[in-house]
C-alpha cells in the first residue's frame, strides 16, 4: 500500500518537484552542462517533458514540451508558457511535425517506461526529428554488475517496468542512430542509484550508418 501510494504521489507536479528535490541535489546541472550541452538559439524537443522544470536550467531556446500526462502539461503551461511550447500528447501518437528541425532532442526518464517495441518508435522519431549533426540525449536508470543492493532496490520499485542494462539501451538507439555514446554514472543523486546517459549523434542526411558506442563510466 505505501508504494502504491508514493507512485501515485509523483503522478501529481508538486509531489514529484518535491521529491525531486529531495532527492536530486544537483544532478541537472551536471546532466545538462556535461551531456546535453544546449545552446541558445537552438531548437529543442523535450519527449516525456513532464511539468517542464528542465526548462529553468536551460538557456533561450526554442523550446517544444511532449507529455501525456495533462496535470504536468497543466503545470508546465502555468510555470513556463512564456518560455516554450507545451503539448499534450502521447509517445505513441507522436508525429513529427517537421522532420529534421530541431538541433536537440532530449528524452529524460523515459525510454525505461518504454516497452522494446515503443522505444524503437521513439528512437526511430527522434533520429527523424532531428538535423544533421543534430543529438538526442537520454537518462534513465539502469543495471550494472555489482551494483549497491540498495540500488538495485530503488530500480526495482521505480515506475518504470523497463529498466534495461547500458547493452540493452545501446542496442536499442544502435537501430537507430548512426553514433552513440553510452555513459554510465552512479553519482548524481544524493541516494544511491546508477543512471544510464545516452548521446546519439544523427550524423547523415539520408540513411543510417552503424552504431560506434563509446563506454564510459564515472568515478563513484
Amino acid at each position: 500500500m505505501f508504494l502504491f501510494d508514493a507512485r501515485n504521489v509523483l503522478k501529481l507536479p508538486i509531489g514529484y518537484r518535491t521529491f525531486i528535490r529531495a532527492i536530486g541535489g544537483g544532478y541537472r546541472t551536471v546532466y545538462l552542462r556535461d551531456y546535453v550541452r544546449p545552446l541558445a538559439g537552438q531548437r529543442v524537443l523535450d519527449i516525456g517533458c513532464g511539468p517542464g522544470d528542465v526548462v529553468a536550467y536551460l538557456p533561450a531556446v526554442d523550446y517544444v514540451g511532449i507529455d501525456m500526462d495533462e496535470r504536468y502539461i497543466r503545470a508546465a503551461r502555468s510555470r513556463f508558457g512564456g518560455r516554450g511550447e507545451f503539448r499534450c500528447q502521447s509517445v505513441a501518437g507522436l508525429v513529427v511535425d517537421e522532420p529534421g528541425s530541431y538541433d536537440l532532442v532530449m528524452a529524460n526518464g523515459l525510454l525505461h517506461h518504454l516497452n522494446d517495441q515503443q522505444a524503437t518508435q521513439l528512437l526511430s522519431m527522434a533520429y527523424r526529428a532531428l538535423k544533421p549533426g543534430g543529438r538526442l540525449v537520454t537518462f534513465d536508470g539502469c543495471y550494472v554488475p555489482g551494483q549497491s543492493r540498495l540500488a538495485r532496490w530503488l530500480l526495482y520499485l521505480d515506475r518504470g517496468r523497463y529498466v534495461r542494462d547500458s547493452q540493452g539501451y545501446v542496442a536499442l538507439a544502435g537501430a537507430a542512430f548512426d553514433h552513440v555514446r553510452s555513459h554510465v554514472r552512479h553519482d548524481l543523486l544524493r541516494i544511491p542509484y546508477t543512471h544510464h546517459i545516452m548521446v546519439c549523434t544523427r550524423l547523415r542526411t539520408v540513411g543510417r550508418g552503424r552504431v560506434h558506442p563509446e563506454v564510459t563510466t564515472a568515478k563513484v
